[in-house]
């Protein structure tokens, strides 16, 4: 067996809930999580910014390769998710969610090698209308599909931004069978009470544990809370 730590973060762009722009803090948060992969959310690469290139930064503290995957201009850079990870990286892609006049929204996968085979990894980040997620639920199902279909084991991460049960999570469900997974309170940090951050997984991977990161510095690092899932990996 094969045990991975795996997790899910909206950084906020490295704002606190104090309101002070602190990347620093968002890695020690992240150090103490010690994930062999991690999806980040509302990442920012910007020339001439503190720590521009705030995944590359991230990666660099916590000794990770990182992947980035930009879904609109964000000042002098871009903005958008990012993939940080232990794990050897095969292939990148990039599919575009955006759903009419509404901010720009993406989906990041990343193949990992992993005991010979791949693990794919889908880093998204979905919109805030009802309508809108609906639509890019049904974009997403064929991306994380594949068009012929995907060998290994599949894990979906994000801020799906959906604020109570709804579509998004029936269709998940639906989609990764696993018995456990599914939606832990992460938003807002300091005293949660939406099920926003969430990991999907395949039931080739058996979960051993699933909850936020709840400690004192993630609290205040961001206004989400980072969600983290054991898994074990059949060989």
């Amino acid at each position: 067996m094969t045990h991975l730590v795996v997790a899910s973060y909206n950084i906020h762009r490295g704002v606190g809930l104090d309101r002070r722009h602190d990347l620093d803090r968002i890695a020690r948060v992240l150090a103490e999580i010690a994930p062999d992969v991690v999806g980040l959310q509302e990442v920012v690469r910007e020339r001439g910014a503190y720590h521009g290139d705030q995944a590359a930064h991230l990666a660099g503290r916590l000794g990770m390769k990182v992947v980035m995957g930009e879904t609109r201009p964000h000042g002098r850079g871009t903005y958008g998710n990012a993939l940080l990870t232990r794990l050897p990286v095969l292939r990148t892609s990039r599919f575009d969610l955006s759903w009419g006049g509404r901010e720009p929204r993406g989906c990041l996968r990343v193949d990992l090698a992993l005991g010979g085979g791949a693990l794919h990894v889908f880093n998204c980040h979905l919109g805030l209308a009802l309508r809108e997620r609906r639509d890019q639920l049904e974009l997403l199902a064929g991306f994380v599909r594949g068009p012929e279909g995907l060998e290994g084991p599949r894990v979906l991460m994000g801020d799906f931004n959906e604020w109570h049960p709804g579509p998004v999570t029936r269709g998940l469900r639906r989609e990764f069978s696993s018995p456990r997974h599914g939606a832990r309170r992460t938003h807002p940090a300091l005293f949660p009470l939406f099920p926003l951050d969430r990991i999907y997984w395949d039931a080739d991977l058996e979960g051993e544990a699933f909850q936020p990161h709840r400690s004192r510095l993630a609290r205040v690092a961001s206004d989400h809370l980072p969600v983290v899932a054991r898994l074990r990996v059949r060989r």
